[in-house]
């Protein structure tokens, strides 16, 4: 039996998808996160994109219709944050499920006694551990503002986390990364921002990432990405581990931008 190489199998997959230049330059300009990436960033961004969307299925659900250029921005924008990464991190599930908006997800669970309990939960966004990532398509919408919340890369941030140890806030780091350091600057931030929010103190960050490490990551991952100034100025040790995780540096992007 013959087997292709993953990055050849890739390369055929996006042939497959078809991605008018116009239009990507119109996303590349009118996208504030894509705006100041630099031309090379930019190029490896092209040519991840139609990877991605030859390899992941973009399944709209409860009405929603989505035309070209909504995939295509659901692509780049999925894109992101693996920039100078790998598409192998994303190699564990398939799929993108979209509403149109908001969706109610039913989570069961096992008290102390055994008994079985149902609870339902209104949700712009859900990655399953074993399963697809599921957003609302009005908050994908809310990408063109750059405010700190981005569902996609929120779920993401979580797949990303979900390759080590489960959504915990530690994802797999890079050979050379220290995990002392990274547990020592997640979890001071961690602990002064939930001292912040118990005490009713305005944050730069969404309140949300209280709720967990897990959740505290996703929501640090949309802040380095949309808001990096404000991240590097309320916690930048945590920057500086997220800089080195990702392997980008939007703050460097937003300075260079500035001077062009």
């Amino acid at each position: 039996m013959f087997f292709l190489p993953r990055g050849l199998r890739r390369r055929w997959a996006a042939r497959r998808i078809e991605i008018d230049d116009a239009a990507w330059q119109d996303l590349r300009t009118s996208l504030p996160l894509l705006a100041s990436l630099t031309a090379q960033e930019s190029l490896r961004l092209r040519e991840l994109t139609p990877q991605f969307l030859g390899e992941k299925a973009i399944d709209p659900v409860g009405g929603c219709v989505l035309g070209e250029r909504e995939r295509l921005l659901i692509g780049a924008l999925a894109c992101l944050p693996i920039l100078n990464l790998s598409l192998d991190y994303y190699d564990s599930w398939y799929s993108i499920v979209v509403y149109p908006g908001g969706f109610v997800a039913r989570h069961e669970y096992v008290d102390e006694a055994g008994a079985v309990h149902a609870t339902d939960a209104e949700l712009v966004g859900e990655a399953w551990s074993q399963g697809p990532v599921i957003i609302s398509w009005e908050d994908v919408e809310a990408a063109y503002q750059l405010d700190g919340f981005n569902v996609l890369i929120h779920e993401l941030a979580h797949k990303l986390d979900m390759l080590a140890e489960g959504a915990n806030g530690m994802p797999p780091l890079h050979a050379g990364m220290s995990r002392q350091a990274w547990s020592s600057a997640f979890m001071r931030a961690y602990e002064d921002l939930c001292e912040k929010v118990e005490g009713g103190v305005e944050t730069a960050l969404d309140p949300y990432a209280t709720e967990s490490p897990g959740e505290f990551f996703a929501v640090v991952s949309e802040a380095f990405f949309e808001i990096p100034q404000l991240l590097y100025g309320e916690y930048p040790e945590v920057y500086e581990q997220m800089k080195l995780f990702y392997r980008q540096d939007p703050l460097q992007r937003l300075r260079l931008a500035a001077q062009s």
